[in-house]
């Protein structure tokens, strides 16, 4: 009896113990984080400070305007997409104010509460290698994400010309679309108002640096480049070889108010004066964007229809799977692999800019463990020429035309298509409803792709004749590596239904 009671008060002390050690743990937790704002916002101090919980519509004269009663601000770099960014403040001290302030009350960043802490860089890295961002450059460097309507002269002088007179403008398509505008002084006051700004409602999306000239060289004036003070500088001739015959006329429908919808124009300029011009009359309010005119989708002499795509696994990569990888972003016509330059091949599309969508997606995703390298190809188009067999024994040149898998063929088919960037989920749709989550799985084991980790299927008529959901994947490789292998795939069995995956965003 003795023992027993001995062993229940140990038992009482060590559960005591416990629990005071649990307290004393939570006690030291909050002394630490009340210890002058957050302990951790210490640790490794830096004059870069990172902001996040940013609105959509947030530019970087925003961000100036509200952080810099902390001090002097250096440079901000802009992360729209993650409705983040990056400040460096001249002082460390201004750092020191802006992350303290911060974690004591609510700071507003464009009429949202923002938050901050230290950066673990010490200096923002200048994409053009400029070590002094004073050093009052005139022009600025435009790469356009997200680009899902055509970029031209008149859409950028448009978007410009309110902040200060824009005297040149060219525009460049290699790896992206990409623009230099310049102005007649230092172009801080543009870059302040444009910087993270959206030219369409959610996409065309402007993240704005200083470039490394000092002044754009303009031969003539199109829709790639333009010299204002030379008005008499003519339009470039269009080439006189006969045109390909276009399905749907010279523009999508997308540029109709009967087509994916009309688009309301964003990027009012900041009603604060310094983003204004000296007269009143020069600057409005709001900058009306115009819709994409016919003469912007027309084919350029310095743009293509085709793109070139290296960087191709050369076992696991054939014409097939690059068209069921493209095929999300525009028609393809014809895929060739170049029997002189091993892992890479040209993509000819339905037009420049469908290339410019793939570019825009595509670019630096890894694909069997090799990273992609998409850009405009200065060919016009593929010519079935040296057609050899690749690894896999499959032709190294394949024409899809005529296939019924292209997705832009139609006015109601372009209008169902959501353009949307590498993801963990895809969508899958017109699967036999017989077909069950474990055969999904052996399909992926089958064909040596990952397979997925969650798996949900959409609630169907109990007459349909096929079913659709949703696949997650550990990561966006192992999603892109299935579409391209499993994208169109046919499922033998009696009813003969065709498997067809999509890319679409992950939901939260």
């Amino acid at each position: 009896h003795k023992q027993m009671n001995y062993k229940h008060a140990e038992n009482s002390v060590k559960a005591l113990t416990r629990e005071h050690s649990a307290i004393s743990l939570l006690v030291h937790s909050n002394s630490m984080s009340k210890d002058n704002g957050e302990d951790a916002h210490r640790i490794a101090p830096s004059p870069v400070v990172h902001v996040r919980g940013l609105c959509e519509s947030v530019v970087e004269g925003d961000l100036v305007e509200a952080l810099e009663k902390f001090g002097n601000i250096c440079y901000v770099m802009m992360m729209p997409f993650k409705r983040q960014a990056l400040v460096e403040f001249e002082a460390m001290e201004s750092a020191d104010q802006c992350v303290t302030c911060g974690a004591n009350e609510a700071v507003y960043i464009a009429g949202q509460q923002a938050f901050f802490n230290y950066s673990t860089s010490k200096r923002i890295t200048r994409p053009t290698n400029a070590d002094d961002p004073n050093s009052g450059n005139k022009v600025l460097l435009l790469s356009i994400q997200n680009p899902l309507y055509p970029i031209t002269t008149d859409v950028l002088y448009t978007v410009c010309n309110p902040i200060g007179n824009v005297l040149r403008i060219v525009i460049f398509k290699r790896n992206g679309i990409q623009a230099m505008v310049e102005y007649p002084f230092w172009s801080q006051k543009a870059k302040s108002a444009l910087n993270g700004a959206d030219i369409y409602a959610g996409c065309c999306t402007l993240k704005i640096e200083y470039a490394r000239p000092t002044r754009l060289n303009v031969l003539r004036n199109d829709n790639d480049s333009w010299d204002y003070t030379k008005p008499f500088l003519v339009r470039r001739e269009r080439g006189k070889g006969r045109q390909r015959q276009a399905i749907l006329g010279e523009h999508p429908s997308s540029y109709s108010d009967n087509g994916y919808g009309s688009h309301c124009p964003l990027l009012p300029v900041p009603s604060n004066n310094r983003y204004k011009r000296s007269s009143p009359h020069d600057a409005q309010e709001v900058v009306a964007y115009p819709l994409p005119q016919t003469s912007s989708y027309m084919g350029h002499a310095s743009s293509s229809s085709v793109a070139m795509v290296s960087g191709l696994h050369p076992a696991k990569m054939n014409c097939t799977r690059i068209f069921n990888l493209f095929c999300l972003y525009g028609n393809i016509e014809k895929v060739k692999f170049m029997k002189s330059v091993p892992g890479t091949a040209l993509v000819e599309m339905g037009d420049e800019y469908a290339v410019d969508r793939s570019i825009t997606h595509l670019n630096s995703i890894k694909v069997f463990s090799k990273r992609l390298n998409v850009c405009v190809s200065k060919q016009h188009a593929v010519i079935p020429s040296q057609v050899f067999e690749l690894e896999d024994g499959s032709s190294s040149y394949k024409d899809f035309a005529m296939t019924r898998n292209n997705r832009f063929s139609s006015v109601g088919q372009a209008s169902k298509n959501i353009i949307q960037p590498p993801a963990t989920v895809l969508h899958f749709y017109n699967v036999p409803p017989c077909i069950t989550e474990d055969e999904l799985q052996r399909l992926c084991t089958e064909h040596e792709v990952p397979g997925f980790i969650k798996f949900k299927v959409f609630d169907a008529k109990p007459s349909s004749k096929t079913i659709s959901g949703l696949f997650e994947f550990d990561n966006k490789t192992h999603a892109v590596e299935v579409l391209t292998v499993l994208n169109h795939h046919q499922i033998r069995i009696p009813s003969k239904y065709c498997v067809l995956l999509r890319r679409e965003c992950l939901l939260r």
